[in-house]
């Protein structure tokens, strides 16, 4: 089993860059040493002759910001050590190779592994009759040798393939925070081959050095609405420190941004997107709860979301909400504002990806 260990290039988070202070860095490096178990199976049919057929599963504990394609060469280091033999590793090819789950769902191999396990997570939360089953059971892939569909993969999964999607991706949400894509156009290409080096490498510290120019900051400029009510326990709880800062305007802040890049994924369905300005029209912050019952009226009322879900069980609450959204694998609280989640808790990609499961008694 091969594990990515979170002490890679480990440090004390710093308030050195750009406006980004201890917290939010804080929240940046857990979500980017978060991993997900995955079990990875050849197809037994495809297996070549004379393979050793008792160790073709291979287990990985494999980064959230991670990409399939990006995994391809250290699953093909251990079949070729282990399970094929000296003349079957010759005809094999990495670029003919794709991933399907054990249901038979073709992968998506440009979307980011931890979207992947998450979306892979609310599906089964609409088959499953409850939810009984550990988060962290590993998430069962089969690799196909050969004969991808190429009609449904669009192009073919290399690394190269890879890295243009996620450039475009970047860009992309860049357009949607400031309305152009300056920030990102405006990198050097040393940089945008850097920011891209960050995710092959999974080293926080190359990736963020060039990330923090096209990414907006989390605090301490939040803006305050007129009249704010006067600040409780739960809120303390609930809101990390970084957001409780006040100070000057700032025009590269979460707050000040034209939109959240945002996509949301229900079960077995559409993608949906929209734009999520980070401030309602009273000056008060969009929040979860309130993005939610506005685009999804059906699973998510504002009165039910009053109260948060328990991790390990996200029907525990006394009005039961029909669904619940996953973020980076967490169930968040729905007071949690929408432009401190997009700073914090948004993929290498630029976007905050929220996973809709259905909630099952």
């Amino acid at each position: 089993m091969s594990t990515y260990g979170s002490t890679r290039h480990h440090h004390v988070p710093t308030a050195k860059d750009r406006g980004t202070d201890y917290h939010t860095t804080l929240f940046r490096r857990l979500t980017w040493e978060g991993t997900v178990p995955l079990e990875i199976r050849v197809d037994p049919k495809e297996l070549p002759a004379n393979s050793d057929r008792g160790l073709e599963c291979y287990y990985i504990q494999a980064p959230r910001v991670s990409y399939l394609p990006l995994l391809m060469p250290e699953i093909r280091r251990f079949l070729m050590d282990v399970v094929f033999d000296e003349a079957a590793a010759k005809l094999i090819k990495e670029d003919e190779w794709w991933f399907e789950t054990e249901e038979g769902t073709l992968l998506k191999w440009h979307w980011p592994i931890g979207l992947i396990y998450d979306n892979h997570t609310i599906s089964r939360s609409v088959r499953l009759v409850s939810q009984t089953h550990s988060s962290a059971t590993p998430m069962r892939l089969v690799l196909h040798l050969a004969s991808a569909p190429t009609e449904k993969l669009l192009q073919s999964p290399s690394a190269e393939s890879c890295k243009q999607a996620f450039m475009g991706q970047l860009k992309e949400a860049d357009f949607i925070r400031w309305g152009n894509t300056k920030r990102m156009t405006g990198l050097r290409k040393i940089d945008q081959d850097g920011i891209w080096e960050g995710i092959k490498e999974h080293n926080f510290d190359h990736y963020w050095r060039v990330a923090s120019k096209v990414t907006p900051t989390a605090g301490p400029t939040r803006p305050r609405s007129p009249s704010p009510p006067p600040p409780s326990s739960a809120s303390m709880h609930n809101r990390p420190p970084s957001a409780d800062l006040t100070g000057p305007t700032d025009r590269d802040g979460a707050y000040s941004v034209r939109s959240v890049p945002v996509r949301v994924y229900l079960p077995d369905g559409p993608v949906l997107q929209d734009l999520v300005p980070p401030l309602l029209e009273d000056g008060t912050a969009n929040t979860l709860s309130h993005f939610l019952s506005t685009h999804i009226p059906l699973l998510f009322t504002s009165r039910s979301l009053l109260t948060s879900p328990s991790r390990m069980h996200p029907s525990s609450q006394t009005n039961p909400e029909l669904a619940y959204a996953l973020i980076q694998g967490v169930l968040s609280p729905p007071e949690a504002e929408m432009a401190w989640l997009g700073a914090c808790l948004a993929g290498a990609d630029g976007w905050l990806n929220i996973c809709v499961g259905i909630t099952r008694s």
